[in-house]
């Protein structure tokens, strides 16, 4: 159960970076209560996982899943350049967590 709550939180982090993007742009109260239950749930969600996970793992694959998460939704969604690099070191991001969790 708990690495389910960790990847909600994750799926909630980049939740979180969309509502940013809304409330940068729209500055409307619908987007700001988006902002703040994404990125609540978000927080909330890594507590209970880091309950039962080692800090740093637990850490380490929710910002994983929010940096790779955005980067790839502004890639495809919102038009940011398509790089190989940038796919290579989202690769890695990727890889890194995998690896913390094969380790632990």
């Amino acid at each position: 159960m708990e690495w389910i709550a960790l990847i909600a939180a994750g799926l909630c982090e980049v939740l979180g970076v969309i509502a940013l993007r809304r409330v940068s742009l729209t500055r409307s109260l619908g987007s700001y209560i988006f902002l703040a239950c994404s990125l609540g749930s978000s927080f909330l969600l890594l507590t209970y996982a880091m309950a039962f996970i080692s800090m740093g793992t637990a850490y380490a694959i929710w910002t994983g899943m929010g940096t790779a998460g955005s980067t790839l939704l502004g890639m495809f969604v919102f038009g940011e350049p398509k790089e190989a690099r940038r796919v290579f070191f989202i690769a890695l991001i990727l890889a890194s967590a995998i690896g913390l969790k094969i380790i632990t």
